[in-house]
């Protein structure tokens, strides 16, 4: 990945901004999720439509990213043609591309107004993985926009930034997509199937993902986790 951006925070007011200013109404907002446990997502407001995990890439991350590729090479998936997933070509934005494959995954509920994500999703609609990956490094209007926009808010952050530190944390989300449950994840290559859900119990599934996750790092603290939700306050 030859192109660097600074990293995002994952930090719900950074996001929000974003968002907003590329085209997603104000209602649907990202919030911190302060607990995987059922009493304390009962707190997140209602819908969910994605949840975006924070997670360190430590070495056990690794080793286990590199199994489960050759488990699911060997034996394949059955992946929804609905899907929306795009491979991340541009070092430090995968905060970014968690947030569109969040978006563009539930654009038939977010009526998304003129702006960069609308173009964005219009103009991929019959494009390969790869090649929504190369859009955020084609200097076009689309682009240019997107990553200004994360370059500004990362900026903006309470953590001083570089582009060339090593970052060693990464977003991915998670959504769901005609009742599957996918981990969306650009660097990976494809995306993974985690099981059947439903618009009720995607919370609590999605949860189940993240604790997983956590479950294989278990001496780190370093994980966060945000919800897009509708919600009019």
């Amino acid at each position: 990945m030859a192109m660097s951006l600074f990293p995002l925070e994952s930090n719900p007011d950074v996001m929000n901004k974003f968002m907003h200013v590329l085209g997603v109404p104000e209602k649907f907002k990202i919030v911190d999720v302060y607990g995987l446990d059922a009493d304390t997502l009962a707190w997140v407001p209602r819908p969910v439509y994605a949840l975006i995990l924070l997670f360190p890439c430590s070495e056990k991350y690794y080793e286990y990213a590199q199994q489960e590729k050759e488990k699911l090479t060997k034996e394949g998936q059955k992946l929804s043609p609905n899907i929306w997933y795009m491979k991340q070509k541009v070092s430090n934005a995968c905060g970014t591309i968690a947030l569109i494959h969040s978006i563009a995954n539930n654009d038939d509920k977010i009526q998304l107004s003129e702006g960069a994500f609308k173009k964005l999703l219009s103009e991929s609609k019959n494009m390969s993985p790869e090649e929504r990956g190369d859009i955020l490094i084609k200097a076009e209007d689309i682009a240019f926009k997107i990553i200004n926009t994360h370059q500004e808010l990362a900026m903006e952050g309470q953590t001083e930034v570089n582009p060339e530190e090593q970052v060693n944390h990464h977003f991915v989300a998670l959504v769901e997509k005609d009742g599957e449950l996918y981990e969306l994840d650009g660097r990976k290559e494809f995306p993974i199937v985690h099981g059947k859900t439903s618009r009720d119990t995607f919370l609590e599934d999605a949860a189940k993902v993240c604790n997983a996750f956590i479950a294989r790092d278990s001496e780190d603290i370093n994980f966060t986790v945000m919800a897009l939700v509708e919600a009019d306050s």
